[in-house]
């Protein structure tokens, strides 16, 4: 690909090395959901944290749901503040020196200490969700509405690379760690360690090569949260005549709640449930990115051919698929082909769902409408995993029980996904005042 065709996809007096600094954010923050939400910090948390208790799982997930409510009352009236004042770069450079600086303090996290490691996770995890949302915002002002979803992908293919650095460091060093003989509590604090380092390092490229271009806007209110929620409201009861678009909404939040169980307890289950080492779940791990990365790309072109209902209704059916058969696993053979699906059908199914989304979205209020999706997101990532870790404390630890429970998830999204009709929806926004 010539550099002709990369700036064409950007927007006026925007340089590719700007936006090679933006997609390098992406590469930076991806080694923290890999390695603390997903890899490693969740199944120590889990077996050597809280020693295996019935209510851990629950824990952990409450942990993150309590990071996730944070954010979606407290983001629109920051980013209200950013937009008024032309500081969504400055506002970026301080959430992410929080959540570096709280990764790294989550070394400190020993046996014993669950509340100190809940307290600190919800802190990351907070700053870790600010500097996801704050970045995305940066995305209209690079690149040209057309060209948004392939400038956007640009990011998630250095997303899923610096993920994949980040863990593959991280089990570099576990595997000479035990090879000295090291258990979990002497080396799991040098991961978050690597972690943030590498965090922090990678950041920096964002913060010398992106510029801000939007100017400040003082008309801007700040909205309390009470009144971003009003806004929100307001903005969903209008919403409503596009039928396919709200119903489509509904299906998210439903199997996003899955996809959003496979990503913060997949390491725990492997370790708690199937009997996986540290080092062999962070070889699940690294090949579940893989299997994400190419779930994406395939599925990008896949679509386009068959449609994009068609693709997301395969994606669920395969993440039906992968429910079963890791609630079925006995042995860690079989679990690694309901891995393996899960990473290709993860990839796919939030790339198709959000296109749907882009479809049917009326042009005059792209802003609004995305931030219902992104809403009904995070929503989801508080339903899925609190859920799972609800029935597994109740069921007194049956995980299997929790994730054959989670197919569920992706049935009702199936079942919602049905009455949308795409043509509808996209005729829908373009008719629309």
């Amino acid at each position: 690909m010539n550099l002709d065709r990369l700036r064409s996809a950007l927007n006026p007096g925007v340089r590719l090395r700007e936006v090679f600094g933006w997609a390098m954010y992406d590469f930076a923050n991806s080694g923290y959901s890999t390695v603390v939400i997903t890899a490693v910090f969740a199944a120590y948390f889990v077996g050597g944290v809280a020693d295996g208790a019935d209510w851990a799982t629950l824990a952990w997930t409450s942990g993150l749901s309590v990071s996730y409510l944070i954010v979606m009352l407290t983001m629109p009236g920051l980013g209200a503040w950013a937009d008024r004042v032309a500081g969504k770069k400055r506002l970026l450079m301080w959430v992410t020196a929080g959540c570096v600086i709280s990764t790294a303090a989550l070394a400190l996290v020993g046996p014993g200490q669950v509340a100190l490691g809940l307290c600190i996770l919800v802190l990351s995890n907070t700053f870790f969700s600010y500097g996801e949302s704050l970045t995305a915002s940066f995305l209209p002002e690079l690149a040209k509405p057309e060209a948004m979803g392939r400038v956007s992908g640009w990011g998630w293919a250095l997303g899923y690379i610096g993920g994949m650095l980040t863990l593959g460091i991280c089990l570099a060093y576990v595997l000479a760690a035990q090879a000295r003989g090291e258990s979990g509590s002497q080396f799991v604090p040098v991961t978050m360690l690597i972690t943030a380092a590498v965090y922090g390092g990678a950041a920096w490229f964002t913060f010398a090569l992106l510029r801000e271009h939007s100017p400040a806007r003082p008309e801007v209110p700040i909205r309390s949260v009470t009144q971003s929620l009003q806004h929100l409201r307001q903005t969903l009861r209008e919403a409503l005549p596009y039928r396919d678009f709200t119903q489509l909404l509904a299906c998210a939040v439903a199997y996003q709640g899955g996809v959003a169980v496979a990503i913060t307890l997949a390491a725990i289950y492997a370790e708690q449930v199937i009997g996986f080492q540290p080092q062999e779940t962070m070889v699940l791990i690294f090949v579940l990115n893989i299997a994400a990365f190419v779930g994406a790309l395939i599925f990008g072109h896949v679509q386009d051919r068959v449609g994009h209902k068609l693709a997301l209704s395969l994606t669920l059916l395969g993440w039906v698929a992968t429910c079963f058969i890791a609630a079925l696993s006995t042995d860690k053979a079989t679990f690694w082909w309901a891995a393996g699906i899960a990473g290709f059908c993860m990839g796919s199914s939030q790339s198709a769902g959000r296109a749907m989304a882009g479809l049917m979205v009326p042009a005059h209020r792209l802003g609004e409408f995305f931030g219902l999706w992104t809403f009904a997101i995070r929503l989801a990532s508080i339903l899925g995993p609190l859920t799972y870790g609800l029935i597994t404390w109740l069921s007194d630890g049956n995980q299997r029980l929790a994730i054959g429970s989670t197919s569920l998830l992706f049935v009702l999204g199936l079942v919602l996904l049905m009455p949308v009709n795409v043509e509808r929806g996209r005729l829908a926004a373009q008719s629309n005042p």
